[in-house]
């Protein structure tokens, strides 16, 4: 990977949803890259100290008292000031420390919006069994509903150009934004998005999420969800006679390797599943 430029790190909002994470949320605004514009911590009243902790560390912390995982990431977006906007979780889960290698690669393939996949190269002690099923089913449902080629629809780590959340149609409150945005961010802008392997690690702290409750809401939300489209286009089914091949970025640009290179990752077109 080329060296990330300094320019677009500036550029750079995250926004970190929390409800509790003070055990974690110190250890992940140490590991982002240094020179971002901001980090916002949308805070869902935590009594654990997270707020004072994140503005210790430098974030711009947001009180949300409405609850939802959902809710707290589209308020830290509208919240949000740079030209890019990454998401990820305040449990240390997700690699931070890789978001500079992400934007940049968002900006020199010219795209819009990159998800990260947890699944690909998971770690089976970084998440339990029903959690892993959970997540195929789930990501197995929106790829055969919506014809979304990715591989992890549940996602919490994601960096895309503020400009196209105008563009998307997102209202889940829930932890069933995750797969809401990735599908409205494939469907809104096709051939421009992409999915990129990350290492996934054991949470700090004490869950939030319930995996059958969860994902059972999230299930349905998906059949809701598709229902929506199918009655938008008076009955007919959301095609892809026009939609470019998917892209794929080799799994050679990995969180668990991320050291700078010369050569740019390489990208390979799937069929969808």
């Amino acid at each position: 990977m080329p060296p990330v430029a300094h320019a677009t790190l500036q550029k750079l909002s995250v926004v970190i949803p929390a409800l509790n994470e003070g055990k974690s949320i110190g250890v992940v605004m140490d590991e982002l890259p240094r020179g971002l514009l901001e980090v916002i911590v949308v805070d869902g009243n935590s009594t654990d100290g997270t707020q004072e902790i994140a503005r210790a560390k430098g974030a711009r912390v947001i009180s949300e008292p409405r609850r939802g995982y959902g809710r707290a990431v589209m308020t830290g977006m509208q919240a949000a000031r740079g030209e890019f906007v990454a998401t990820l979780d305040g449990d240390h889960t997700y690699p931070g420390e890789v978001l500079g290698d992400v934007v940049q690669l968002l900006v020199d393939r010219d795209l819009d919006f990159v998800t990260c996949d947890r699944l690909s190269t998971l770690n089976s002690e970084a998440m339990g069994a029903k959690h892993r099923f959970g997540n195929w089913v789930l990501s197995a449902t929106t790829r055969v509903l919506f014809r979304v080629p990715i591989i992890d629809s549940q996602s919490g780590m994601c960096v895309m150009r503020r400009s196209i959340l105008r563009d998307l149609t997102l209202g889940s409150p829930t932890f069933a934004f995750c797969q809401e945005l990735k599908i409205e961010a494939f469907r809104r802008r096709r051939g421009r998005c992409g999915e990129i392997p990350v290492r996934y690690r054991s949470r700090i702290g004490t869950p939030q999420l319930s995996s059958w409750r969860d994902g059972t809401a999230n299930l349905a939300f998906l059949f809701k969800k598709r229902l929506a489209f199918v009655k938008a286009r008076r009955g007919e089914l959301y095609r892809s006679v026009d939609r470019p091949a998917p892209l794929r970025i080799d799994p050679g640009f990995s969180s668990m390797s991320h050291a700078s290179s010369s050569a740019a990752p390489s990208v390979e077109s799937r069929e969808p599943v």
